[in-house]
C-alpha cells in the first residue's frame, strides 16, 4: 500500500499538495463512506477525476461512518477502505477524516472543484456554502443514484 497516498492530517496533505502540485494543475475533491465499494462509486470517481488534474477522496473515518449510516456500518474498516480508493487509477490521494462533513478539508484544501453524486443537486450540498467562500466550484458527477451500499448489504443479508 502507498502509504504516502493515504493521509490522515489534512496539513499535511496541504503540504504535501503545495509541494507537488503541477503549475496550472486543480485539485478536485470528493468525498464519502465508501463502505462497499460498487460500481456507482467508481463512475462517480471517474468523472470527478476529469474535472481537474488531481482527485482527493476524503474518507469518513469509521466513528462519522456510523454516525451517519447507522448501526453495523461500515461494514468494511477505514483502512481498507482508504487502501482500495487509493488502489483505483484514477485516485491521486485519499484523506481520512473525522467530520460529518468535509467544510473543514475544504477550508485548508481549497479545492477548485468539490464533486458531489447525484443523490445531491448543487443546492443541497451541505458544504455549499464553504464552497462559495472559498471560491471553490460545486458539480455533481455520475451516474443516476441506482446503486447503493445498503441494497448490496440488505441482499447480502437476506440471501440473494
Amino acid at each position: 500500500m502507498e502509504e504516502s497516498r493515504i493521509f490522515r492530517d489534512v496539513a499535511l496533505l496541504a503540504d504535501e499538495l503545495r509541494r507537488f502540485r503541477r503549475a496550472e494543475g486543480s485539485i478536485v475533491l470528493a468525498n464519502g463512506c465508501f463502505d462497499l465499494l460498487h460500481v456507482g462509486h467508481i463512475r462517480y470517481l471517474e468523472e470527478a477525476a476529469a474535472l481537474g488534474t488531481t482527485l482527493v477522496v476524503a474518507l469518513n473515518d469509521d466513528r462519522s461512518t456510523a454516525l451517519l449510516k447507522g448501526a453495523g456500518r461500515p461494514v468494511v474498516p477505514e483502512e481498507e477502505r482508504a487502501e482500495m480508493l487509493r488502489a483505483l487509477r484514477v485516485v491521486d490521494y485519499v484523506l481520512i477524516f473525522r467530520e460529518q462533513t468535509v467544510e473543514n478539508v475544504m477550508r485548508v484544501l481549497r479545492p477548485a472543484f468539490h464533486a458531489k453524486g447525484t443523490d445531491y443537486t448543487v443546492e443541497t450540498v451541505p458544504e455549499r456554502e464553504v464552497a462559495r467562500e472559498i471560491g471553490c466550484t460545486t458539480v455533481i458527477v455520475g451516474d443516476p443514484k441506482g446503486h447503493a451500499s445498503r441494497d448490496i448489504i440488505r441482499a447480502i443479508r437476506e440471501g440473494r
